[in-house]
């Protein structure tokens, strides 16, 4: 018997995504990404600083490297702790569905800024108070229930 593993098939890959909260809890603000009028997936809406993970990626460093890309703030990824996970059975650039990991971060480095002006109208702060009804459906939900109990993750299951 060999210890190599068998390739996944084609069909069953699930596209892996990080999506970052980041709570000024000194503030009670948490910072959101309008999407670009021009966005393939939910254009005009809010969301959080999110991304597919690359090849040969941890979820952790590319929750990091996707808040950076995107808001210019910089995180430890150990920092990282998961808030929620949305497993979704069909996305825009996932037809075998994805899994979303859903990290908080409560320190950073820098002031947040529209890093990716191509993908996103604008960046903003937000009262934990007054989060917008326009934001995606799942993370407005993760987001939601981190806020309600940070101690205890979101598990949702789009479209199963």
């Amino acid at each position: 018997m060999t210890a190599a593993a068998l390739p996944p098939p084609l069909d069953s890959h699930t596209l892996l995504v990080a999506a970052v909260i980041v709570h000024d809890e000194a503030t009670g603000r948490v910072l959101l990404l309008q999407r670009g009028a021009e966005s393939k997936f939910a254009p005009l809406c809010w969301d959080l600083p999110s991304g597919k993970a690359d090849k040969g990626e941890s979820v952790t460093v590319a929750a990091a490297r996707e808040l950076r890309e995107e808001t210019g703030l910089t995180a430890d990824p150990a920092s990282l702790r998961i808030a929620g996970i949305i497993h979704g059975a069909w996305g825009v650039e996932a037809p075998n569905g994805f899994l979303t990991v859903v990290f908080a971060a409560r320190a950073w480095e820098g002031e947040p800024v529209n890093a990716e002006p191509r993908k996103h109208a604008q960046v903003a702060w937000f009262p934990i108070t007054d989060v917008p009804a326009e934001l995606v459906p799942d993370r407005r939900a993760a987001l939601l229930g981190y806020l309600r109990s940070p101690a205890e993750p979101v598990v949702s299951t789009d479209g199963f």
